[in-house]
């Protein structure tokens, strides 16, 4: 990055905002975004597919615990729960003496665990409702061959139900890009984090926040691009023929 840097400084030297200096730091906010946007979407997911299991369950108090979970998590702001894990973690008695109090501190953990949760939360009604979906047809023809319904889910309801997801789980990844916009109200640079830095220090609104929507489109194109190839591919056993 650094070479790459000093090669095009001749043609930056004459510009203001976008300098060897500024690149660097929006090269920055633009790892630490998909840094903490990729992990929290990765755990996420893997909390996501017991808890939509759990959903679908026929025990009733499991079932009713992980709804209250994702009806609290979509009922109120990403902001508020935001602020909630990085200053209202540090108020719980005992927490600031605790061996997780550097983590807590550290306002990247916070963030991870509300948008973890968060993420965690609508991903769990997205494949409830995928599970939910699921043909009569091929339940019963799961039966049919006498599968026990762990290996019905495994082999037959889970796969199925992730395929159909796939969308609504597109449209999911892409919101929680665009969220991730408010992890600098907690000090991280993070793309919108530089860009206010560098408008702040050159009073120039439009240079600064303008291209940063480009690089949030460019992200956004990308991951629209990787899911549609991924759609063509597992879902095309749905197209009309």
């Amino acid at each position: 990055m650094q070479e790459l840097l000093q090669s095009i400084a001749p043609w930056l030297s004459d510009n203001a905002i976008f300098t060897p200096s500024t690149l660097a730091q929006y090269w920055g906010g633009f790892v630490n975004t998909v840094q903490l946007v990729f992990i929290s979407l990765v755990i996420g997911l893997f909390l996501a597919v017991p808890l939509a299991i759990g959903r679908a369950s026929p025990i009733w108090l499991l079932r009713k615990g992980i709804w209250l979970y994702t009806w609290i998590f979509r009922g109120t702001p990403l902001l508020i729960q935001l602020y909630i894990a990085y200053y209202g973690l540090a108020f719980i008695p005992g927490v600031q003496d605790s061996l997780i109090w550097p983590l807590i501190k550290d306002p990247l953990y916070p963030a991870l665990l509300a948008f973890t949760l968060n993420t965690a939360a609508y991903t769990t009604e997205i494949f409830y409702g995928a599970i939910k979906a699921m043909p009569r047809g091929e339940l019963e023809a799961a039966r049919a061959y006498g599968m026990s319904p762990m290996l019905a889910y495994r082999r037959i309801i889970l796969p199925s139900a992730l395929r159909r997801a796939l969308p609504a789980y597109g449209n999911e990844v892409i919101f929680m890009l665009h969220a991730s916009a408010i992890a600098s109200v907690v000090t991280i640079a993070d793309l919108t984090g530089v860009a206010y830095n560098i408008y702040s220090r050159y009073y120039a609104p439009f240079s600064a926040f303008i291209f940063v929507a480009l690089c949030y489109m460019v992200l956004s194109f990308s991951i629209q691009g990787a899911f549609r190839l991924l759609e063509k591919r597992m879902l095309a056993h749905l197209k009309p023929r």
